[in-house]
């Protein structure tokens, strides 16, 4: 049974371990949306490790949530505010007329992990968390495989499609056939 809960300053070493130690989460560690410009384009990935360990450590309200396959953490999910993210702002993939919605903006499941229901689980709980600090909404921007074709697994860390619709989660809009705004609201 998969267990789901946020990431505070006691699992810093279980965020670790889904980013794991080669490709892209290793790299990234979910800065991405947090960083623009230079500023991501010169961060190195210890810089990106000490920026997440920083959030889930040191910051208000976790960055995410971590799912666990009893003691062994075996997924990550990114959500908070969207004005957490200052990509997410400036994106044309991300508009909104929900500007205080919070957003999902990556998952990771580590091979081996994939293809369980683990992202299913990650995005409910990503919901859940979302709804403890009172957002009033939750947005991501899904990859829709069936119109993108054969979607290399790096390129589905937004969350494919189905795992949102099946979290209850709704279409808004699209900026390209494989990009979809999607919405559920909390309140």
């Amino acid at each position: 049974m998969v267990e789901v809960r946020p990431a505070g300053p006691d699992s810093w070493r279980d965020v670790a371990t889904v980013m794991g130690e080669r490709g892209d989460p290793s790299r990234c560690l979910c800065q991405y949306f947090r960083l623009r410009g230079r500023a991501w384009s010169d961060a190195t990935p210890d810089e990106n490790r000490q920026g997440l360990r920083s959030q889930v450590c040191h910051g208000e309200r976790p960055p995410g949530v971590l799912a666990y396959d009893g003691d062994t953490p075996i997924g990550w999910c990114a959500v908070a505010r969207r004005t957490s993210y200052p990509r997410v702002l400036a994106s044309p993939h991300w508009r909104t007329d929900h500007p205080d919605s919070w957003v999902i903006t990556c998952f990771v499941v580590p091979v081996g992990k994939r293809r369980k229901g683990v992202a299913g689980e990650l995005a409910a709980g990503a919901v859940a968390m979302a709804r403890e600090y009172a957002a009033p909404s939750v947005e991501g921007c899904a990859v829709d495989t069936t119109l993108a074709g054969r979607t290399p697994s790096a390129d589905l860390y937004r969350g494919p499609l189905s795992v949102f619709l099946d979290a209850g989660f709704t279409e808004v809009s699209r900026t390209s056939p494989q990009w979809v705004l999607v919405r559920k609201l909390l309140d």
